[in-house]
C-alpha cells in the first residue's frame, strides 16, 4: 500500500523525525483558513506520483487569498494519471541546503538498503546518474540490524560537521522503516535550515501489503491501489487477479507458474490477458475465477497450466472442468497438466471435455496463442 506525503510524514514523526506541522485541505476555502493559521505557506498536491512541482502541483503563497487561488488551480488537476482531491498546506521554511535519505527493500542484497546523499531535491535516479560519488549505499543485515558505528563513519565522509545530526535522523528513518513494515520510506528533500536544524519536507512511504493486518492504524491513512472493476470483484473473492491488455486468458496454480506462463505467452508472440492464480482451492473458486477471466472481452482463448506438488492437479482440473461446463464459454481452451494426480486430471479433461492436454508447456502456449490469433482474425 502506498501513502501520500502527509500520511508518510506521520510515520516519520512517530519515529522522532521532525516534519512541518501541515494541514490537509480539500477546498480553496479550507486552504485559505489553513494559510491564516500558518502564515507563509506552500500548497502541495497529495497524489502518489513524483514531479509534482514540475506539473504545477506545488505552489508558494504569502497570503490566504494567494493560497486559495493556488488551491483552485491545483485541486482537480491530474498529475501522472492521479487526480488531485486534497492538498497539504505546509509552513514555508528557510532552507540552507537539501539532502536525500531512504531505506528500501533491496532485491540485490535481499535485505534493507539505506541510501543517503548530500544532494537532494531531485529523483534518486538523477542523483545516481549525475552525482554517483555523492550517494551512500549501506546494506543492512536483517540478522544483525543497522550498524550505527559504520553508518556514522560513512556519513562523516560526506558531511563531517553535521554527521552526528544526520546519523541520528538516518537511524530513526530505519526505525520508521521497521515499525511500518515498509518496503520504502524516503525523505526527499531532507533539509538543513538556516538555523542548523534538520527537517523532512517530504516523505514517500510504501508498506508491504502482507503486513497491513498488523498495521491497522497506518492502513487507514493509506491509498489503495487503483483497480479495475474485474480486479475489484476478484479482490472481494480473495482471488489474485490482475487485468492486462492481451488476448490469452490464463489460469495457473502458484504465482511463479502463472508469471512463467505469461512470459511464455509473450515469448511465443502472444499477449496475456490477465494474471489469475488459482490453486488447491480451485474446486470451490473455479466458477467465479473463470467468470472474471472471461468477463474481459479481449480474451480469445484460455490457457490452463497446472503443476501439482502438494496440491493435486486432478482436484484443480475438476474444478475448472465443472466451471467450464457450467458457464459454457465459446472460446478455445488449452490444457497442460503435470505433477501429483496428472494421470487422473488428463483422463478427466479427455473424457469430460473431449480435449487432449499438451505434454509440453511450450506446445500448450503455442496452441493458445494461435487459437487467440485465429479467433481475433
Amino acid at each position: 500500500m502506498n501513502f501520500t506525503e502527509h500520511a508518510g510524514k506521520a510515520a516519520l514523526r512517530a519515529a522522532g523525525i521532525p516534519t512541518p506541522e501541515g494541514i490537509v485541505a480539500r477546498t480553496p476555502e479550507d486552504v485559505a483558513d489553513a494559510a491564516r493559521r500558518i502564515g507563509k505557506c506552500v500548497i502541495k498536491a497529495q497524489v502518489l506520483t513524483g514531479k509534482r512541482g514540475k506539473a504545477g502541483g506545488i505552489k508558494l503563497a504569502t497570503t490566504p487569498e494567494e493560497a486559495a487561488n493556488h488551491a483552485r488551480a491545483i485541486l482537480g488537476m491530474t498529475i501522472g494519471e492521479h487526480k488531485v482531491d486534497h492538498v497539504l498546506v505546509d509552513p514555508q521554511v528557510n532552507i540552507a541546503r537539501e539532502m536525500y535519505a531512504a531505506v528500501l527493500n533491496d532485491p540485490e542484497t535481499q535485505g534493507p538498503l539505506l541510501l543517503f546523499s548530500p544532494e537532494g531535491g531531485m529523483d534518486i535516479e538523477e542523483i545516481a546518474a549525475e552525482h554517483p560519488h555523492a550517494l551512500l549505499r549501506l546494506p543492512i543485515s536483517i540478522i544483525k540490524g543497522l550498524d550505527e558505528e559504520a553508518l556514522a563513519a560513512a556519513v562523516r565522509r560526506y558531511d563531517p560537521p553535521a554527521a552526528g545530526a544526520i546519523t541520528d535522523i538516518l537511524v530513526k528513518l530505519y526505525e520508521a522503516y521497521r515499525a511500518s513494515d515498509a518496503e520504502l520510506v524516503e525523505i526527499n528533500p531532507l533539509v538543513q535550515m538556516r538555523d542548523g536544524h534538520f527537517i523532512a519536507l517530504d516523505c514517500k512511504l510504501t508498506v508491504d501489503d502482507s503486513a497491513l493486518t498488523r498495521q491497522e492504524a497506518l492502513a487507514h491513512s493509506g491509498t489503495p491501489d487503483k483497480t479495475t472493476d474485474l480486479e475489484a470483484r476478484a479482490k472481494a473473492l480473495h482471488l489474485k487477479y490482475i487485468e492486462l491488455d492481451g488476448e490469452v486468458g490464463v489460469l495457473a496454480n502458484g504465482a511463479g507458474l502463472t508469471m512463467t506462463t505469461m512470459d511464455a505467452i509473450r515469448h511465443f508472440g502472444g499477449q496475456p490477458a490477465n494474471f489469475m492464480e488459482i490453486g488447491g482451492d480451485s474446486y470451490t473458486k473455479a466458477v467465479p475465477a473463470l467468470e472474471i477471466v472471461l468477463a474481459n472481452p479481449n480474451v480469445k482463448a484460455l490457457l490452463v497450466n497446472f503443476c501439482g506438488a502438494f496440491a493435486r492437479t486432478d482436484v484443480m482440473a475438476e474444478g475448472v472442468i465443472n466451471a467450464w461446463l457450467h458457464l459454457k464459454p465459446k472460446i478455445p481452451i488449452v490444457f497442460t497438466i503435470h505433477g501429483t494426480g496428472e494421470d487422473e486430471a488428463i483422463a478427466m479433461v479427455r473424457e469430460r471435455l473431449g480435449i487432449e492436454p499438451h505434454d509440453l508447456m511450450d506446445d500448450a502456449v503455442k496452441a493458445a496463442v494461435a487459437a487467440a490469433k485465429g479467433a481475433r482474425a
